[in-house]
C-alpha cells in the first residue's frame, strides 16, 4: 500500500499533530496510547518506532476486529455491555497522549445490531473520554488520529484502492518533501482566520443553502478553533455553540457510516435548541435512535466550516475524518449533534466545570456525530448591534 518513505512521512505528520494538539511539550518518559485497527499495522509499527526514538513510552493496543465487535454487540448482556475492567480508569488517567489509526475492515457489519446496545456501551465508557478531556484542559494530554486505506473504505466510497490512497496522500501532504512544514503553513493561515472570527462580536449565525436554513448562536465566552493537530487531516474552523439558540433546518447532503450503519440524507429540524424532528432518506430509524441516546444527543455540540483553499479533499471518503474536511468546489459546513468541545471555551480552561458548562450552554452527551453539508452556501453573521456580515460564501472565508 504505502512505501516505507510514505509511512515515515505519515508517522512524522502524526507526531506533528500530537505535539501541536497538546499545550505542554511532550517529555521523554511520557505515555502515549497507540490504538490501531489490524489493517493499519504497517503504520502502527513505524509510528511505534518513531515514538521510541522520541523517548516516549508507546502503549500499543489493537482494536476489536469487525467479527469481535459483531460478537460483542450482538451477544453481550447488560452487564457485559457496561462492565469496565479494573484499572482502566487509572490507566486512562495516566496517559499523556493518544494516537488512533483508523482502518476498518467493514463499515456495515453492525447494521443488524440494536443501536441501543451500541449506545449503552458508549455511555458506560464516556467517563474515559471525560478524563482525557480534563487532562487536555490542563495541558497534560493530547490526541490525534488518522485513516489508513482499506478495501472496505475504498469500496464504500466508490473509489479504487489507488484512488483512495491518492486522496489520503494529497490531503495529508505526504507528497510534500516535508509534510510537517506544510502543516505549519496551513496552521499559520488558519490562525489568521480564527483571529478574524474571534475578533467579531457575533450574536448569531445564519447558514443558508438549497436545503439548509439554520440559526446557530456561538454563545458567551466562545472561541473558534481549528487545525490544532487533533485530526490528520484537519482544515475545519469550528466552535461549540450555545445549544439553546439553535433554530431551523439542517440537511446533510453527504452520506455517512456510523456504528456499522449507512445513513443518507439526514434532515434535522431544531426548535429552542432541540432537534424535534429527524428524517433520513436511508437509515431513518437508526438516526432517531442515535438522537435519543441520552438527554444531550439531540442538541448541537459543534458548528464548523472548511475553506476549499485549505483542503485538497474532493471525493467522498466514507469516513468522517476526511468527509468533515471536504474541500471540493464549495467547501463544507458540518454540525455535530451531541458532545461539545470544552476547549472552545475562551476563558480559563481549569475553571470550566460541569456547572459552568451547563450555564454557558455547552452540550453534554455520549454521542458526537458529525453531519456534513457540501452544498453552495452563504453564512451570515449578525453582530451584536444588528450589523450583518457575510463571513463565508462560495466555499471560502471572507477574511483579508
Amino acid at each position: 500500500m504505502f512505501t516505507q518513505e510514505e509511512l515515515k512521512k505519515y508517522a512524522e505528520t502524526l507526531w506533528w499533530g500530537l505535539s501541536t494538539a497538546r499545550t505542554n511539550p511532550y517529555q521523554p518518559g511520557d505515555y502515549v496510547l497507540l490504538r490501531f485497527d489490524t489493517d493499519a499495522m504497517p503504520l502502527a509499527e513505524v509510528m511505534f518506532d518513531l515514538l521510541m526514538e522520541k523517548g516516549i513510552n508507546p502503549v500499543p493496543r489493537q482494536n476489536m476486529t469487525a467479527n469481535m465487535e459483531l460478537s460483542f454487540y450482538g451477544k453481550a448482556n447488560e452487564a457485559q455491555l457496561t462492565d469496565i475492567p479494573a484499572g482502566d480508569k487509572e490507566f486512562v488517567g495516566g496517559l499523556n497522549g493518544l494516537i488512533s489509526l483508523i482502518a476498518p475492515s467493514s463499515l456495515t457489519h453492525l447494521s443488524g445490531v440494536d443501536p441501543k446496545k451500541i449506545g449503552t456501551a458508549a455511555v458506560a465508557r464516556k467517563f474515559m473520554r471525560d478524563i482525557m478531556e480534563k487532562r487536555e484542559q490542563t495541558g497534560d494530554f493530547g490526541w490525534t488520529l488518522c485513516v489508513y486505506p482499506t478495501p472496505a473504505l475504498a469500496e464504500s466510497a466508490g473509489l479504487s484502492m489507488e484512488e483512495f490512497k491518492d486522496q489520503v496522500i494529497k490531503a495529508c501532504f505526504l507528497d510534500n518533501d516535508n509534510p510537517p512544514a506544510k502543516w505549519d503553513e496551513i496552521f499559520n493561515e488558519a490562525e489568521k482566520v480564527k483571529a478574524w472570527l474571534n475578533g467579531l462580536n457575533i450574536e448569531h449565525l445564519n447558514v443558508k443553502s438549497e436545503s439548509t436554513d439554520l440559526i446557530v448562536v456561538p454563545g458567551k465566552d466562545r472561541r473558534w478553533l481549528g487545525v490544532s493537530g487533533h485530526n490528520i487531516p484537519s482544515f475545519e474552523i469550528f466552535l461549540s455553540p450555545d445549544w439553546r439558540g439553535t433554530e431551523g433546518v439542517y440537511y446533510a447532503d453527504q452520506p455517512s457510516f456510523r456504528s456499522g450503519n449507512y445513513v443518507e440524507g439526514v434532515k434535522l429540524t431544531f426548535e429552542k435548541g432541540v432537534a424535534v424532528k429527524t428524517e433520513a432518506k436511508q437509515g431513518d430509524e437508526f438516526v432517531a435512535k442515535q438522537l435519543t441516546l441520552d438527554e444531550g444527543a439531540n442538541r448541537l455540540g459543534e458548528f464548523s466550516l472548511t475553506d476549499r483553499r485549505f483542503s485538497k479533499i474532493n471525493a467522498f471518503m466514507a469516513n468522517t475524518l476526511f468527509d468533515e474536511n471536504f474541500g471540493g468546489e464549495q467547501g463544507n459546513c458540518h454540525v455535530a449533534v451531541g458532545a461539545s468541545y470544552s476547549d472552545t471555551y475562551a476563558g480559563d480552561q481549569s475553571t470550566l466545570d460541569a456547572a459552568k458548562k451547563e450555564e454557558l450552554g455547552f452540550n453534554d452527551s455520549a454521542l458526537h456525530w458529525d453531519l456534513v453539508n457540501t452544498e453552495q452556501k452563504v453564512v451570515t453573521a449578525t453582530l451584536k448591534g444588528g450589523e450583518e456580515l457575510v463571513i463565508y460564501k462560495e466555499g471560502e472565508f471572507q477574511y483579508e
